[in-house]
């Protein structure tokens, strides 16, 4: 059990320091890797410690990114994937393999047959940056699928995978220039981000928004002090805010909303949701004011569509829709088994006067684009499988299922699967948490 918060909050925001010291990440990374891998094994999983560090290392991923602490660019998907795949065969109470995720993942890799990779231009790095995401999802599955999670011991793992958030806010105030030389405009912006992507960044900080919001409704201290705890959250939404990044820090906040309706009826405090609803409300306006003052206005003109001049913006997705349209033109002329895998952003690119180039945002359309039909059974089997989760799961828990597939849901929507993250949570909407009475 986490016994001392307290230490643990605290050597995560030093840590945040020291991280800016070029050898220390990957050290870092590697030394957590190495005592959670025999943590898993030593104690054969029995209180869920693949779950713990699975956490904690999706949580970690983006920092590591920003730091260098990955060995490797994809590494936080691979150490999710083996952290809960040891879990699953080294515990003694073995609950079996679920064979409709068994499915999903044979079903993904149909679509590399017909990838169309051009000459000069890898296919193992095609195929690994569009599906490493998505089986990084089916092995969570696998594990989270009916496992049953004590109550306690499941907000313990929410605040261990907040911790490496923390470091990331210390690590973004010394790589972050004073604001006054930063020239804000309508666009994500990389400075406030520590120099990184920000849609990756605002995931993150989302994402611990969602995780110190929902620990505080549950009467969970974090640092073992209130106003701290207070503090820290009102830090998170304004760096969150600076990134100019929208949509993980939207994903935070209404994950947390519908968190919060259904806690707070579950408990038959119905009075209770429109005291909190204001009071979430009055403490993010207070946020909100300070930072767009801060940014002159920016801010809003980014959130409302806006160009820095403050003329609305023909296109706010930043160019999304634009590849959404394409994909979906593109799944109509190849319906059922799609392009392959990987080849949409190369038919783009070849296309005769194409102008949409990037990589897809978009989970969803991407899997219409390249696997076709079979893209489509594979989204059904995963709303499928969460929705049946839903219904089962008792009032209490039902609050935690919705925010959990809405966070996967809205997150592939804007940033597809770039990290583990979303498919990590993905699978916490399949768990089942068990209340023991005191």
């Amino acid at each position: 059990m986490i016994k001392n918060r307290t230490l643990l909050v605290g050597i995560h925001l030093f840590a945040g320091f020291f991280l800016t010291i070029s050898i220390v990440p990957k050290l870092v990374a590697i030394g957590i890797l190495v005592y959670a891998l025999f943590d898993i094994y030593a104690t054969k999983n029995k209180n869920n410690q693949s779950f713990l560090w699975a956490a904690y290392f999706v949580s970690a991923e983006v920092l590591m990114r920003m730091t260098g602490g990955a060995v490797f660019w994809e590494m936080g998907k691979y150490v999710t994937m083996l952290l809960l795949f040891l879990g699953l065969i080294i515990e003694e109470k073995h609950k079996g393999v679920p064979i409709v995720f068994l499915m999903y993942i044979f079903l993904l890799l149909v679509g590399v047959t017909f990838s169309n990779i051009p000459v000069g231009y890898s296919i193992r790095k095609a195929v690994v940056f569009n599906l490493s995401g998505p089986i990084t999802l089916g092995v969570a599955a696998m594990y989270f699928y009916k496992r049953d999670v004590d109550y306690e011991r499941f907000k313990e793992i929410l605040f261990f995978s907040l911790l490496p958030v923390l470091s990331m806010l210390v690590l973004l105030y010394f790589r972050t220039p004073s604001l006054k030389e930063i020239t804000f405009g309508s666009s994500a912006n990389y400075s406030t981000s520590g120099g990184f992507g920000p849609n990756q960044v605002a995931t993150a900080l989302g994402y611990g928004i969602f995780i110190l919001a929902t620990l505080l409704l549950v009467k969970e201290k974090v640092s073992g002090y209130l106003a701290i705890d207070i503090l820290l959250l009102f830090y998170l939404i304004y760096r969150g805010l600076l990134t100019f990044s929208r949509g993980g820090i939207l994903t935070g906040f209404i994950a947390f909303v519908l968190l919060s309706v259904f806690y707070l009826y579950s408990r038959g405090k119905i009075s209770s949701i429109l005291k909190y609803m204001g009071m979430m409300l009055f403490f993010l306006v207070s946020v909100w004011i300070y930072s767009t003052n801060i940014t002159g206005g920016m801010l809003e003109n980014r959130y409302l569509g806006k160009n820095a001049k403050g003329v609305q913006k023909e296109d706010i997705s930043s160019g999304r829709v634009d590849i959404f349209e394409n994909q979906l033109e593109t799944f109509m002329d190849n319906p059922i088994f799609g392009i392959g895998v990987g080849s949409g952003k190369y038919m783009r690119i070849e296309e005769e006067g194409g102008h949409v180039t990037a990589a897809s945002h978009n989970e969803m359309s991407r899997l219409l684009e390249e696997h076709g039909l079979i893209g489509l059974f594979a989204l059904l089997l995963l709303f499928f499988a969460s929705t049946i989760n839903f219904f089962e799961q008792p009032l209490y828990f039902k609050g935690f299922v919705i925010a959990f597939a809405s966070i996967w849901f809205l997150t592939i929507n804007h940033s597809a699967m770039r990290v583990a993250f979303p498919g990590f949570i993905y699978g916490l909407s399949l768990i089942n948490v068990v209340k023991r009475d005191k």
